[in-house]
């Protein structure tokens, strides 16, 4: 694990709830008033409660100036990933070079299959993860005629454009081995959710060692690769105390993204963005 890891960037992590969509747009106005440099939400087309979560950045994007968008993560198995990356190097130029994509390897199948999607092993859906990130990239990065002949996805002759206005990153949702070995081999940032029923504090260590040995492998520099961690899920009131938004700066990520309750969402971000977020980047600072 990186010794000068911090904290150094907070954002917000959301729900795309349908219910009120006003107080969800003025969360996110709010975030970048008050400071907030990310906001990532979650995608599950096949929620019927819940927004579109491609439509709904992009809508945020022309609502916004400068804060940065994150699909968090990406539903790739419904969305085909040359389309995708057209879809966000669009975007990145429209909004000025802002957007990220969290990518992972899927996940409640019987709501993708209902949607007209692929219903995949775990075996299977990291190989579709990885051909899914190799086609975007070579979206993105301009190959003349992109051509890509694999077990899921197969590309002949489309033609990319147009560039985006930043390197897209690519940051993946990994627990296990194998996505983690991915992750370290083509990701530019891992992704994870901290605490509850996902990533223990204390397994954060190990898995910090496996991306980073998978990385050297592949001729990379760990460092190079952002760590990027949702936290604070399942807190009905969302996090009230700025240590545990520091933690993650202890474990080693550069980026938290808190979740917002359910319950009076722009109050929450409003305080979040002007108390919460400067203690926490004070607390990380003392850590370097």
């Amino acid at each position: 694990m990186r010794d000068d890891a911090l904290v150094v960037r907070i954002g917000i992590f959301l729900v795309p709830s349908a219910e009120n969509p006003g107080a969800l747009i003025r969360a996110v106005e709010e975030a970048e008033r008050t400071g907030l440099e990310l906001v990532g939400i979650q995608d599950h087309p096949y929620q019927r409660r819940f927004f579109d979560t491609w439509t709904l950045l992009s809508y945020l994007a022309a609502r916004t100036e400068r804060i940065t968008l994150v699909p968090d993560v990406v539903n790739l198995p419904l969305r085909p990933p040359a389309v995708l990356a057209k879809a966000a190097a669009t975007l990145d130029v429209l909004s000025g070079g802002r957007v990220e994509i969290g990518v992972g390897a899927g996940a409640f199948w019987d709501g993708v299959a209902a949607m007209g999607g692929p219903r995949r092993t775990p075996g299977e859906s990291v190989d579709a993860l990885e051909e899914a990130m190799r086609i975007m990239r070579s979206f993105w990065d301009g190959e003349p005629v992109l051509r890509h002949d694999g077990e899921h996805y197969r590309v002949h002759g489309a033609r990319p454009g147009p560039p985006p206005r930043h390197r897209i990153g690519l940051w993946v949702g990994a627990y296990g081995p194998r996505m983690m070995r991915l992750a370290g081999r083509l990701g530019d940032g891992w992704l994870p959710s901290l605490g509850g029923n996902y990533l223990a504090p204390g397994d954060v260590a190990p898995r910090v060692r496996i991306l980073e040995e998978a990385a050297r492998k592949a001729g990379r520099d760990p460092a190079e690769i952002r760590r990027v961690a949702n936290v604070g899920l399942g807190a009905s009131e969302g996090i009230r105390d700025p240590a545990e938004i520091a933690r993650a700066a202890e474990l080693g990520f550069d980026t938290a993204l808190v979740s917002v309750p359910a319950e009076d969402p722009v109050g929450y971000v409003r305080r979040l963005g002007e108390e919460l977020a400067p203690r926490a980047r004070e607390l990380a600072g003392g850590l370097g």
